[in-house]
Protein backbone atom coordinates (compact mmCIF):
# COMPACT_ATOMS: atom_id res chain seq x y z
CA UNK A 1 0.00 0.00 0.00
CA UNK A 2 1.42 3.25 -1.00
CA UNK A 3 2.54 5.35 2.18
CA UNK A 4 1.40 8.84 0.46
CA UNK A 5 -2.04 7.66 0.27
CA UNK A 6 -3.50 5.85 3.29
CA UNK A 7 -7.27 5.20 3.15
CA UNK A 8 -9.92 3.25 5.31
CA UNK A 9 -13.02 2.66 4.74
CA UNK A 10 -14.40 2.32 8.06
CA UNK A 11 -18.23 2.78 9.21
CA UNK A 12 -19.06 4.14 5.98
CA UNK A 13 -17.03 6.48 6.00
CA UNK A 14 -13.84 7.41 4.38
CA UNK A 15 -10.60 8.78 5.92
CA UNK A 16 -7.87 10.19 4.74
CA UNK A 17 -4.28 10.50 5.71
CA UNK A 18 -3.33 14.15 6.98
CA UNK A 19 0.08 13.85 4.40
CA UNK A 20 -1.88 13.35 1.71
CA UNK A 21 -4.03 16.67 2.37
CA UNK A 22 -0.90 18.77 2.97
CA UNK A 23 0.82 17.46 0.32
CA UNK A 24 -2.27 18.33 -2.13
CA UNK A 25 -2.98 22.06 -0.52
CA UNK A 26 1.14 22.51 -1.46
CA UNK A 27 0.94 21.45 -4.80
CA UNK A 28 -2.03 23.70 -5.64
CA UNK A 29 -0.57 26.60 -3.81
CA UNK A 30 2.64 26.36 -5.48
CA UNK A 31 0.48 26.27 -8.81
CA UNK A 32 -1.08 29.55 -8.23
CA UNK A 33 1.04 32.42 -9.52
CA UNK A 34 0.96 35.92 -8.36
CA UNK A 35 -0.77 37.12 -10.76
CA UNK A 36 -3.55 34.90 -10.56
CA UNK A 37 -3.73 36.06 -6.80
CA UNK A 38 -3.59 39.49 -7.75
CA UNK A 39 -6.59 39.06 -10.38
CA UNK A 40 -8.61 36.83 -7.95
CA UNK A 41 -8.58 39.46 -5.39
CA UNK A 42 -8.93 42.29 -8.20
CA UNK A 43 -12.14 40.72 -9.05
CA UNK A 44 -13.45 40.03 -6.08
CA UNK A 45 -13.21 43.48 -5.09
CA UNK A 46 -14.71 44.88 -8.57
CA UNK A 47 -17.64 42.55 -7.75
CA UNK A 48 -18.15 44.06 -4.16
CA UNK A 49 -17.60 47.44 -5.47
CA UNK A 50 -20.67 47.14 -8.35
CA UNK A 51 -22.57 45.01 -5.62
CA UNK A 52 -22.81 47.56 -3.29
CA UNK A 53 -23.28 50.42 -5.76
CA UNK A 54 -26.46 48.31 -7.00
CA UNK A 55 -27.76 47.58 -3.47
CA UNK A 56 -27.54 51.19 -2.91
CA UNK A 57 -29.05 52.68 -5.84
CA UNK A 58 -31.96 50.90 -5.81
CA UNK A 59 -34.77 51.79 -8.49
CA UNK A 60 -33.89 55.31 -8.88
CA UNK A 61 -32.02 56.58 -12.14
CA UNK A 62 -28.64 56.15 -12.39
CA UNK A 63 -25.43 54.76 -14.30
CA UNK A 64 -26.72 50.71 -14.83
CA UNK A 65 -23.21 49.72 -13.57
CA UNK A 66 -20.06 51.58 -12.26
CA UNK A 67 -16.52 52.03 -13.75
CA UNK A 68 -15.19 49.90 -11.27
CA UNK A 69 -13.87 51.84 -7.77
CA UNK A 70 -13.55 55.79 -9.98
CA UNK A 71 -16.89 55.87 -10.78
CA UNK A 72 -17.14 59.05 -12.94
CA UNK A 73 -14.47 60.54 -11.52
CA UNK A 74 -12.69 61.87 -14.56
CA UNK A 75 -15.54 63.77 -15.71
CA UNK A 76 -15.94 65.65 -12.29
CA UNK A 77 -12.54 67.13 -13.02
CA UNK A 78 -13.44 69.38 -15.72
CA UNK A 79 -17.67 68.72 -15.18
CA UNK A 80 -19.76 69.82 -18.45
CA UNK A 81 -22.95 71.77 -17.30
CA UNK A 82 -25.05 69.45 -19.95
CA UNK A 83 -23.95 66.51 -17.47
CA UNK A 84 -25.81 67.91 -15.02
CA UNK A 85 -28.89 69.07 -16.80
CA UNK A 86 -28.67 65.32 -18.33
CA UNK A 87 -28.49 64.36 -14.79
CA UNK A 88 -31.50 66.12 -13.69
CA UNK A 89 -33.43 65.08 -16.75
CA UNK A 90 -32.76 61.86 -15.88
CA UNK A 91 -35.25 61.33 -12.71
CA UNK A 92 -36.67 63.30 -9.83
CA UNK A 93 -33.77 61.35 -7.70
CA UNK A 94 -30.96 59.94 -9.92
CA UNK A 95 -27.60 58.65 -8.30
CA UNK A 96 -23.61 58.43 -9.09
CA UNK A 97 -20.90 56.48 -7.09
CA UNK A 98 -17.26 58.19 -7.45
CA UNK A 99 -14.54 55.85 -5.22
CA UNK A 100 -16.59 54.78 -2.14
CA UNK A 101 -18.80 58.19 -1.73
CA UNK A 102 -22.51 57.32 -2.64
CA UNK A 103 -24.32 60.54 -4.36
CA UNK A 104 -28.15 60.81 -4.51
CA UNK A 105 -28.96 64.11 -6.58
CA UNK A 106 -32.10 65.59 -6.37
CA UNK A 107 -33.49 67.61 -9.11
CA UNK A 108 -37.62 67.90 -8.20
CA UNK A 109 -38.24 71.05 -6.18
CA UNK A 110 -40.20 69.44 -3.39
CA UNK A 111 -37.79 66.97 -2.81
CA UNK A 112 -35.45 69.56 -2.67
CA UNK A 113 -36.68 71.57 -0.27
CA UNK A 114 -37.75 68.51 2.10
CA UNK A 115 -33.63 67.90 2.04
CA UNK A 116 -33.29 71.40 2.69
CA UNK A 117 -35.56 70.96 5.89
CA UNK A 118 -34.61 67.75 6.80
CA UNK A 119 -32.03 68.26 9.57
CA UNK A 120 -32.69 64.98 11.67
CA UNK A 121 -31.25 63.31 8.73
CA UNK A 122 -28.84 64.76 6.70
CA UNK A 123 -26.11 67.97 7.56
CA UNK A 124 -24.22 70.24 5.60
CA UNK A 125 -20.73 69.06 4.36
CA UNK A 126 -20.60 71.32 1.09
CA UNK A 127 -18.00 68.93 -0.64
CA UNK A 128 -15.73 66.40 0.76
CA UNK A 129 -12.84 68.64 1.04
CA UNK A 130 -14.61 71.83 3.01
CA UNK A 131 -13.83 70.61 6.32
CA UNK A 132 -10.37 70.01 5.83
CA UNK A 133 -9.92 73.55 3.95
CA UNK A 134 -11.95 75.90 6.09
CA UNK A 135 -11.97 73.42 9.49
CA UNK A 136 -14.73 71.22 11.16
CA UNK A 137 -15.50 73.33 13.67
CA UNK A 138 -16.95 76.52 11.17
CA UNK A 139 -20.24 77.30 11.99
CA UNK A 140 -21.56 76.47 8.68
CA UNK A 141 -20.83 72.49 9.41
CA UNK A 142 -22.82 72.87 12.90
CA UNK A 143 -25.51 71.39 13.10
CA UNK A 144 -29.00 71.19 15.37
CA UNK A 145 -28.89 73.53 18.29
CA UNK A 146 -25.24 74.98 18.28
CA UNK A 147 -25.91 75.94 14.42
CA UNK A 148 -29.02 77.84 15.89
CA UNK A 149 -27.43 79.55 18.92
CA UNK A 150 -24.05 80.52 16.55
CA UNK A 151 -26.37 81.92 14.01
CA UNK A 152 -28.42 84.08 15.90
CA UNK A 153 -25.57 85.96 17.02
CA UNK A 154 -24.49 86.74 13.06
CA UNK A 155 -28.09 87.93 12.52
CA UNK A 156 -27.35 91.45 13.74
CA UNK A 157 -24.52 91.98 11.36
CA UNK A 158 -27.50 91.79 8.17
CA UNK A 159 -29.91 94.01 9.88
CA UNK A 160 -30.90 97.41 8.06
CA UNK A 161 -28.80 99.53 10.00
CA UNK A 162 -25.76 97.49 9.96
CA UNK A 163 -26.38 97.88 5.68
CA UNK A 164 -26.70 101.06 6.02
CA UNK A 165 -23.45 101.49 7.71
CA UNK A 166 -21.65 99.32 4.87
CA UNK A 167 -22.81 101.40 1.56
CA UNK A 168 -20.01 104.09 1.83
CA UNK A 169 -16.98 101.73 2.16
CA UNK A 170 -18.64 99.35 -0.77
CA UNK A 171 -19.03 102.72 -2.72
CA UNK A 172 -15.47 103.57 -2.68
CA UNK A 173 -14.76 99.98 -3.50
CA UNK A 174 -16.99 100.34 -6.82
CA UNK A 175 -15.58 103.22 -7.70
CA UNK A 176 -12.41 102.33 -7.23
CA UNK A 177 -12.20 99.31 -9.28
CA UNK A 178 -14.44 100.58 -12.12
CA UNK A 179 -11.74 103.30 -12.97
CA UNK A 180 -9.15 99.97 -12.70
CA UNK A 181 -11.49 98.28 -15.79
CA UNK A 182 -11.65 101.40 -17.53
CA UNK A 183 -7.92 101.89 -16.97
CA UNK A 184 -6.99 97.90 -18.31
CA UNK A 185 -8.79 98.55 -21.78
CA UNK A 186 -7.23 101.55 -22.22
CA UNK A 187 -3.68 99.78 -21.31
CA UNK A 188 -5.16 97.16 -23.74
CA UNK A 189 -5.51 99.95 -26.42
CA UNK A 190 -9.53 99.40 -26.39
CA UNK A 191 -9.29 95.35 -27.59
CA UNK A 192 -11.51 92.96 -25.57
CA UNK A 193 -9.55 91.06 -22.86
CA UNK A 194 -11.51 88.68 -20.30
CA UNK A 195 -12.72 90.26 -17.47
CA UNK A 196 -13.83 87.31 -15.77
CA UNK A 197 -10.69 87.51 -13.64
CA UNK A 198 -11.52 91.55 -12.76
CA UNK A 199 -15.17 90.24 -11.64
CA UNK A 200 -13.46 87.92 -9.29
CA UNK A 201 -11.07 90.89 -8.34
CA UNK A 202 -13.54 93.62 -7.37
CA UNK A 203 -16.03 91.26 -5.55
CA UNK A 204 -13.26 89.60 -3.84
CA UNK A 205 -12.30 93.86 -2.49
CA UNK A 206 -15.75 93.97 -1.85
CA UNK A 207 -16.07 90.97 0.54
CA UNK A 208 -13.13 92.33 2.41
CA UNK A 209 -14.23 95.72 2.84
CA UNK A 210 -17.30 94.92 3.87
CA UNK A 211 -16.11 92.21 5.86
CA UNK A 212 -13.04 93.42 7.79
CA UNK A 213 -12.97 97.19 6.66
CA UNK A 214 -9.37 99.21 6.44
CA UNK A 215 -8.10 96.67 8.33
CA UNK A 216 -6.90 94.52 5.39
CA UNK A 217 -4.07 96.38 2.84
CA UNK A 218 -5.04 96.83 -0.52
CA UNK A 219 -1.91 94.16 -1.19
CA UNK A 220 -3.72 91.85 1.17
CA UNK A 221 -6.91 91.78 -1.07
CA UNK A 222 -5.04 91.21 -4.02
CA UNK A 223 -3.47 88.33 -2.53
CA UNK A 224 -6.73 86.70 -1.84
CA UNK A 225 -8.33 87.65 -4.70
CA UNK A 226 -5.70 85.21 -6.47
CA UNK A 227 -5.00 82.86 -4.18
CA UNK A 228 -8.76 82.30 -3.91
CA UNK A 229 -8.59 80.52 -7.44
CA UNK A 230 -6.22 77.64 -5.81
CA UNK A 231 -9.36 77.69 -2.68
CA UNK A 232 -11.86 77.37 -5.25
CA UNK A 233 -9.89 74.46 -7.21
CA UNK A 234 -9.66 72.73 -3.64
CA UNK A 235 -13.21 72.90 -2.99
CA UNK A 236 -14.40 71.34 -5.93
CA UNK A 237 -16.96 68.39 -6.18
CA UNK A 238 -14.67 66.17 -6.86
CA UNK A 239 -11.12 65.87 -5.67
CA UNK A 240 -8.34 63.24 -5.54
CA UNK A 241 -9.12 61.45 -2.24
CA UNK A 242 -5.74 62.16 0.21
CA UNK A 243 -4.40 64.76 -2.04
CA UNK A 244 -4.27 67.16 1.10
CA UNK A 245 -1.08 65.15 1.54
CA UNK A 246 0.12 65.36 -2.17
CA UNK A 247 2.63 68.87 -2.51
CA UNK A 248 1.35 70.72 -5.07
CA UNK A 249 -1.65 69.34 -5.62
CA UNK A 250 -5.36 71.10 -5.53
CA UNK A 251 -5.87 70.90 -2.17
CA UNK A 252 -2.87 71.18 -0.42
CA UNK A 253 -2.30 74.44 -2.70
CA UNK A 254 -6.09 75.64 -1.33
CA UNK A 255 -5.13 74.57 2.39
CA UNK A 256 -2.18 76.77 2.04
CA UNK A 257 -4.05 79.81 0.43
CA UNK A 258 -6.66 79.10 3.08
CA UNK A 259 -4.37 79.04 6.37
CA UNK A 260 -3.00 82.85 4.91
CA UNK A 261 -6.68 83.97 4.31
CA UNK A 262 -7.39 82.92 8.16
CA UNK A 263 -4.33 84.66 9.44
CA UNK A 264 -4.85 87.64 7.69
CA UNK A 265 -8.66 87.81 8.99
CA UNK A 266 -7.64 87.00 12.36
CA UNK A 267 -5.06 89.93 12.60
CA UNK A 268 -8.05 92.33 11.24
CA UNK A 269 -10.40 91.05 13.76
CA UNK A 270 -7.92 92.08 17.13
CA UNK A 271 -7.51 95.47 15.08
CA UNK A 272 -10.78 96.10 15.13
CA UNK A 273 -11.62 94.85 18.73
CA UNK A 274 -8.89 97.53 19.47
CA UNK A 275 -10.73 100.20 17.41
CA UNK A 276 -14.11 99.18 19.23
CA UNK A 277 -12.99 99.48 22.53
CA UNK A 278 -11.71 102.69 22.24
CA UNK A 279 -14.83 104.07 21.12
CA UNK A 280 -14.39 104.35 17.17
CA UNK A 281 -17.78 103.84 15.19
CA UNK A 282 -18.01 100.73 13.17
CA UNK A 283 -17.82 100.83 9.05
CA UNK A 284 -17.69 96.98 8.58
CA UNK A 285 -19.19 93.48 9.67
CA UNK A 286 -16.30 92.57 12.36
CA UNK A 287 -17.11 96.16 13.96
CA UNK A 288 -20.91 95.16 13.95
CA UNK A 289 -20.06 92.07 15.28
CA UNK A 290 -17.49 93.12 17.99
CA UNK A 291 -19.75 95.61 18.78
CA UNK A 292 -22.31 93.51 19.50
CA UNK A 293 -19.88 91.42 21.93
CA UNK A 294 -19.10 94.63 23.70
CA UNK A 295 -22.76 95.72 24.62
CA UNK A 296 -23.61 91.68 25.54
CA UNK A 297 -20.44 92.08 27.89
CA UNK A 298 -21.17 95.01 29.18
CA UNK A 299 -25.25 94.06 29.94
CA UNK A 300 -23.99 90.96 31.71
CA UNK A 301 -21.71 92.85 33.80
CA UNK A 302 -24.11 95.74 35.11
CA UNK A 303 -26.76 92.90 36.08
CA UNK A 304 -24.22 90.70 37.31
CA UNK A 305 -23.56 94.37 39.58
CA UNK A 306 -27.33 94.25 40.79
CA UNK A 307 -28.53 96.82 38.39
CA UNK A 308 -31.97 96.69 37.49
CA UNK A 309 -33.81 97.75 34.24
CA UNK A 310 -30.94 97.36 32.30
CA UNK A 311 -32.09 97.36 28.58
CA UNK A 312 -30.78 93.95 27.26
CA UNK A 313 -29.49 94.21 23.74
CA UNK A 314 -31.39 92.67 20.84
CA UNK A 315 -29.26 89.91 20.71
CA UNK A 316 -26.85 88.53 23.36
CA UNK A 317 -23.73 86.78 21.88
CA UNK A 318 -20.82 85.61 24.03
CA UNK A 319 -17.12 86.43 23.14
CA UNK A 320 -15.90 85.02 20.08
CA UNK A 321 -12.26 84.82 19.67
CA UNK A 322 -9.76 85.79 16.99
CA UNK A 323 -9.34 82.84 15.27
CA UNK A 324 -13.20 82.27 15.63
CA UNK A 325 -14.28 85.60 13.71
CA UNK A 326 -11.74 84.86 11.36
CA UNK A 327 -13.52 81.52 10.25
CA UNK A 328 -16.38 82.83 10.17
CA UNK A 329 -15.19 85.75 8.04
CA UNK A 330 -13.86 83.13 6.04
CA UNK A 331 -16.94 81.17 5.49
CA UNK A 332 -18.61 84.48 4.30
CA UNK A 333 -15.91 84.61 1.79
CA UNK A 334 -16.35 81.16 1.11
CA UNK A 335 -19.90 82.09 0.40
CA UNK A 336 -19.85 85.21 -1.46
CA UNK A 337 -16.69 84.57 -3.53
CA UNK A 338 -17.80 82.59 -6.45
CA UNK A 339 -21.64 82.68 -6.16
CA UNK A 340 -21.16 86.96 -6.39
CA UNK A 341 -18.29 86.38 -8.84
CA UNK A 342 -20.38 84.43 -10.65
CA UNK A 343 -23.95 86.49 -10.77
CA UNK A 344 -21.45 89.97 -11.59
CA UNK A 345 -19.85 88.22 -14.67
CA UNK A 346 -23.32 87.06 -15.78
CA UNK A 347 -25.17 90.79 -14.83
CA UNK A 348 -22.53 93.00 -16.63
CA UNK A 349 -22.53 90.56 -19.83
CA UNK A 350 -26.56 90.26 -20.04
CA UNK A 351 -26.77 93.97 -19.66
CA UNK A 352 -24.20 94.55 -21.73
CA UNK A 353 -26.27 92.40 -24.68
CA UNK A 354 -29.47 94.25 -24.14
CA UNK A 355 -29.07 97.85 -24.09
CA UNK A 356 -32.85 98.67 -23.39
CA UNK A 357 -32.24 97.07 -20.33
CA UNK A 358 -29.20 98.76 -19.12
CA UNK A 359 -30.74 102.47 -20.30
CA UNK A 360 -33.77 101.59 -18.22
CA UNK A 361 -31.14 100.69 -15.47
CA UNK A 362 -29.10 103.99 -15.90
CA UNK A 363 -32.35 106.24 -15.99
CA UNK A 364 -33.94 104.35 -12.90
CA UNK A 365 -30.65 105.03 -11.07
CA UNK A 366 -30.14 108.34 -11.68
CA UNK A 367 -33.87 109.44 -10.78
CA UNK A 368 -33.67 107.78 -7.20
CA UNK A 369 -30.54 110.32 -7.57
CA UNK A 370 -31.96 113.49 -8.47
CA UNK A 371 -30.11 113.79 -11.18
CA UNK A 372 -26.82 113.84 -8.78
CA UNK A 373 -24.65 111.00 -9.76
CA UNK A 374 -22.52 111.78 -6.70
CA UNK A 375 -25.31 111.14 -4.55
CA UNK A 376 -24.43 108.59 -1.63
CA UNK A 377 -26.39 105.86 -2.13
CA UNK A 378 -28.67 104.65 1.13
CA UNK A 379 -31.39 101.07 1.71
CA UNK A 380 -34.25 103.46 0.90
CA UNK A 381 -32.74 104.61 -2.36
CA UNK A 382 -31.75 101.15 -3.25
CA UNK A 383 -35.39 99.72 -2.52
CA UNK A 384 -37.02 101.59 -4.63
CA UNK A 385 -35.49 100.78 -7.41
CA UNK A 386 -37.88 98.40 -9.16
CA UNK A 387 -36.40 97.96 -12.34
CA UNK A 388 -33.02 97.40 -11.16
CA UNK A 389 -33.64 94.92 -8.33
CA UNK A 390 -36.08 92.89 -10.92
CA UNK A 391 -32.75 92.87 -12.88
CA UNK A 392 -30.88 91.39 -10.58
CA UNK A 393 -33.28 88.57 -9.67
CA UNK A 394 -33.81 87.68 -12.97
CA UNK A 395 -29.83 87.18 -13.42
CA UNK A 396 -30.10 84.96 -10.18
CA UNK A 397 -32.76 83.32 -11.50
CA UNK A 398 -31.70 82.75 -15.54
CA UNK A 399 -28.29 82.06 -14.27
CA UNK A 400 -28.41 81.23 -10.42
CA UNK A 401 -24.87 81.49 -8.48
CA UNK A 402 -25.57 78.44 -6.86
CA UNK A 403 -27.11 75.18 -8.43
CA UNK A 404 -26.88 72.94 -5.40
CA UNK A 405 -25.73 72.37 -1.76
CA UNK A 406 -24.32 69.04 -0.69
CA UNK A 407 -25.61 67.13 2.35
CA UNK A 408 -24.92 64.03 4.07
CA UNK A 409 -26.98 61.49 5.66
CA UNK A 410 -26.19 61.22 9.17
CA UNK A 411 -28.73 58.38 9.25
CA UNK A 412 -30.80 56.43 6.41
CA UNK A 413 -33.15 59.50 5.17
CA UNK A 414 -36.15 58.49 3.43
CA UNK A 415 -36.19 60.88 0.38
CA UNK A 416 -39.59 59.52 -1.04
CA UNK A 417 -41.70 56.36 0.20
CA UNK A 418 -40.17 54.30 -2.30
CA UNK A 419 -36.58 55.33 -1.41
CA UNK A 420 -34.03 55.58 1.52
CA UNK A 421 -30.85 57.66 0.85
CA UNK A 422 -28.18 55.02 2.48
CA UNK A 423 -26.67 56.96 5.71
CA UNK A 424 -23.05 58.11 4.90
CA UNK A 425 -24.59 59.12 1.28
CA UNK A 426 -24.01 62.34 -0.27
CA UNK A 427 -27.65 63.83 -0.78
CA UNK A 428 -27.05 66.99 -3.18
CA UNK A 429 -30.68 68.88 -3.65
CA UNK A 430 -30.83 70.84 -6.50
CA UNK A 431 -31.21 74.24 -7.21
CA UNK A 432 -31.96 75.02 -11.07
CA UNK A 433 -34.56 72.96 -12.14
CA UNK A 434 -37.08 74.70 -9.65
CA UNK A 435 -35.68 78.34 -11.28
CA UNK A 436 -36.42 76.64 -14.53
CA UNK A 437 -39.59 74.94 -14.57
CA UNK A 438 -41.62 76.26 -17.36
CA UNK A 439 -45.00 75.84 -15.43
CA UNK A 440 -43.49 78.18 -12.88
CA UNK A 441 -41.52 80.77 -15.11
CA UNK A 442 -42.66 80.66 -18.35
CA UNK A 443 -40.59 80.59 -21.11
CA UNK A 444 -37.77 79.96 -18.37
CA UNK A 445 -34.46 80.05 -20.83
CA UNK A 446 -35.78 83.84 -21.81
CA UNK A 447 -34.47 86.79 -19.44
CA UNK A 448 -37.38 88.64 -18.83
CA UNK A 449 -37.24 90.90 -16.03
CA UNK A 450 -40.47 92.00 -16.35
CA UNK A 451 -41.85 89.02 -14.98
CA UNK A 452 -40.93 90.14 -11.63
CA UNK A 453 -42.83 93.53 -11.96
CA UNK A 454 -45.89 92.47 -14.10
CA UNK A 455 -45.41 89.38 -13.87
CA UNK A 456 -45.97 86.44 -10.67
CA UNK A 457 -42.95 85.23 -10.43
CA UNK A 458 -42.90 86.96 -7.07
CA UNK A 459 -44.79 84.68 -5.52
CA UNK A 460 -43.52 81.68 -6.59
CA UNK A 461 -41.62 81.02 -3.44
CA UNK A 462 -41.10 77.69 -3.33
CA UNK A 463 -39.26 77.47 -6.27
CA UNK A 464 -37.11 80.49 -5.01
CA UNK A 465 -34.51 78.03 -3.99
CA UNK A 466 -31.53 80.82 -4.83
CA UNK A 467 -30.03 80.73 -1.43
CA UNK A 468 -31.34 77.55 -0.32
CA UNK A 469 -34.07 76.69 2.17
CA UNK A 470 -34.22 75.45 5.74
CA UNK A 471 -32.18 76.85 8.65
CA UNK A 472 -29.07 76.27 6.36
CA UNK A 473 -30.05 79.39 3.56
CA UNK A 474 -28.25 82.07 3.33
CA UNK A 475 -28.31 84.49 6.12
CA UNK A 476 -27.23 87.56 3.94
CA UNK A 477 -29.86 87.24 0.97
CA UNK A 478 -31.08 90.60 1.28
CA UNK A 479 -27.52 91.71 1.46
CA UNK A 480 -26.40 89.92 -1.86
CA UNK A 481 -29.50 91.38 -3.61
CA UNK A 482 -29.40 95.02 -2.84
CA UNK A 483 -25.21 94.91 -2.96
CA UNK A 484 -25.69 93.42 -6.70
CA UNK A 485 -28.36 96.45 -7.10
CA UNK A 486 -26.56 99.17 -5.79
CA UNK A 487 -23.13 97.62 -7.92
CA UNK A 488 -24.83 97.81 -11.23
CA UNK A 489 -26.86 100.99 -10.70
CA UNK A 490 -23.26 102.72 -9.99
CA UNK A 491 -21.69 101.16 -12.82
CA UNK A 492 -24.21 102.43 -15.34
CA UNK A 493 -24.12 106.11 -14.22
CA UNK A 494 -20.01 105.72 -14.16
CA UNK A 495 -18.65 103.96 -16.78
CA UNK A 496 -19.63 102.35 -20.10
CA UNK A 497 -19.12 98.58 -21.27
CA UNK A 498 -19.49 96.28 -24.71
CA UNK A 499 -19.31 92.52 -24.39
CA UNK A 500 -17.91 91.32 -27.74
CA UNK A 501 -19.75 88.22 -27.90
CA UNK A 502 -18.19 85.13 -28.75
CA UNK A 503 -19.64 81.28 -30.38
CA UNK A 504 -19.35 80.31 -26.71
CA UNK A 505 -21.05 83.26 -24.69
CA UNK A 506 -23.85 81.46 -23.77
CA UNK A 507 -21.93 78.06 -23.07
CA UNK A 508 -21.45 77.40 -19.38
CA UNK A 509 -18.38 76.46 -17.52
CA UNK A 510 -18.59 74.82 -14.25
CA UNK A 511 -16.05 76.24 -11.91
CA UNK A 512 -17.56 76.05 -8.69
CA UNK A 513 -20.64 78.07 -10.11
CA UNK A 514 -21.22 78.85 -13.56
CA UNK A 515 -19.64 81.60 -15.79
CA UNK A 516 -19.44 82.22 -19.60
CA UNK A 517 -17.63 79.72 -21.43
CA UNK A 518 -15.28 82.39 -23.02
CA UNK A 519 -14.92 84.45 -19.74
CA UNK A 520 -16.75 87.45 -20.74
CA UNK A 521 -14.45 89.62 -22.83
CA UNK A 522 -15.41 93.24 -22.58
CA UNK A 523 -13.95 96.99 -22.83
CA UNK A 524 -14.67 99.56 -20.44
CA UNK A 525 -14.84 103.23 -21.00
CA UNK A 526 -14.90 106.42 -19.07
CA UNK A 527 -18.99 107.54 -19.02
CA UNK A 528 -19.07 111.61 -19.50
CA UNK A 529 -21.11 112.94 -16.65
CA UNK A 530 -24.59 114.05 -17.15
Amino acid sequence: MNDSIFAIVQNGTVSTHPGQVDGFLSKMWNGIGGWQIAITVLATLMAYDQFQYLYKKGSIAGPRFKIPFIGPFLQGINPKFEAYEAQWASGKISCVSIFHKFVVLVSDRDLARKTFTSHNFVKVCLVPMAELIMGANAWVFLDGRPHIEFRKGLVGLFTRRSLQSYLPIQEKVWSDYFQKFVAASEKNSGRPMEHMTHFREINCALSCRTFVGNYISDEAVKKIADDYYCITAALELVNIPLSLYIPYTKVWLGKRAADGVLAEFARCAAASKRDMAAGQQPVCIVDQWICSMIESQSYHDRIAAGEVDVEKPTVLVRQFSDAEIAQTMFTFLFASQDASSSATTWLFQITAQRPDVLDRVRQENLDVRGGDIDMPLSLEMLESMTYTNAVVKEVLRWRPPVIFVPYTCKKDFPITDTYTAPKGAMVIPSCWPALHDPEVYPQPQVFDPERWITGDASEKVKNWLVFGNGAHDCIARQYVQLTMTAMIGKASLEVDWVHHATERSEEIKVFATLFPMDKCPMVFTQRPRP
